[in-house]
């Protein structure tokens, strides 16, 4: 039962930070060393529940995403597709070339520590000096723009980050507006997490027990309906403020948690 309550806490925690630029995977990390989470599945959970929050997109998008599907001969719908490949591929092949590296050599909390409050100054600095907006809407970023935030999403690949923090922050310095920036940060986190996902199963599907399943299967859906809560929430948000109280969260959150480690 003990397992189930940390799946269920630890679902909370992936699906309202997924879509925060406070970095999620850097989050689930934290959670685990603290909860005492090291279950031999504890990587591919923390991989797997993130589909959770990623099929809330699905569904809170889910006109736009038909609309795609169902109008793919058409050039608007064409362009967007692309857009998205242009801006998943960057990443993609630099965390499949080095993904048993990061995986093996930075999970670790004092690397999120770091990492949080480097991504705090980050965010702070590019608030403060980023370029003019030039783009409102999703439809009218370039494939230049795209190709930008995807490199951006690089950075990402390292826990702590934050793949939202890095492609809304990689879209502000692009011209993107937030609110543009957020929401092509959320289509993009679509094939990204899918692709992820599907290759930690494809690595370790095949020795999970039924009691594995539903540890998973626990997480999953309660990620699901926390991300609900978080694309409602960051929406909302965006639309009348800076991404500065996330900075100045994940230097704080992220200072306590490095006096935690190195002392």
């Amino acid at each position: 039962m003990t397992e189930f309550f940390h799946a269920f806490l630890l679902g909370i925690v992936e699906g309202f930070t997924e879509f925060l630029p406070i970095s999620s995977t850097g989050h689930l990390i934290l959670a685990g060393d603290a909860l005492g989470f090291h279950i031999p599945i504890a990587k591919m959970f923390m991989v797997v529940i993130q589909l959770g929050a990623i099929l809330s997109v699905c569904w809170l998008y889910r006109v736009r995403l038909f609309d795609v599907a169902l109008h793919l001969n058409e050039k608007k719908q064409q362009n967007f597709v692309l857009k998205i490949i242009v801006a998943f591929m960057p990443a993609a092949v630099i965390g499949l070339s080095f993904h048993h590296i990061i995986e093996e050599k930075l999970f670790s909390p004092l690397i999120v520590s770091i990492f949080l409050v480097v991504g705090g100054v980050a965010i702070a600095v590019i608030e403060k000096f980023k370029p003019e907006a030039t783009t409102q809407t999703i439809d009218d970023i370039s494939i230049k723009q795209a190709f930008m935030i995807g490199c951006a999403q690089i950075v990402s690949l390292v826990p702590g980050t934050s793949r939202s923090g890095a492609t809304i922050m990689g879209g502000m310095l692009a011209k993107l507006d937030r609110k543009a920036a957020t929401e092509f940060s959320f289509f993009l986190a679509i094939p990204v997490m899918f692709g992820a996902t599907f290759l930690d199963i494809f690595k370790y599907g095949t020795s999970l027990t039924p009691q594995d399943i539903l540890v998973i299967a626990v997480g999953f859906i309660v990620s699901f309906f926390a991300g609900l809560a978080s694309i409602k929430f960051l929406v909302k948000f965006v639309g009348s403020h800076s991404f500065m109280p996330f900075a100045i969260y994940r230097i704080l959150f992220g200072g306590a948690m490095l006096v935690y480690y190195t002392l």
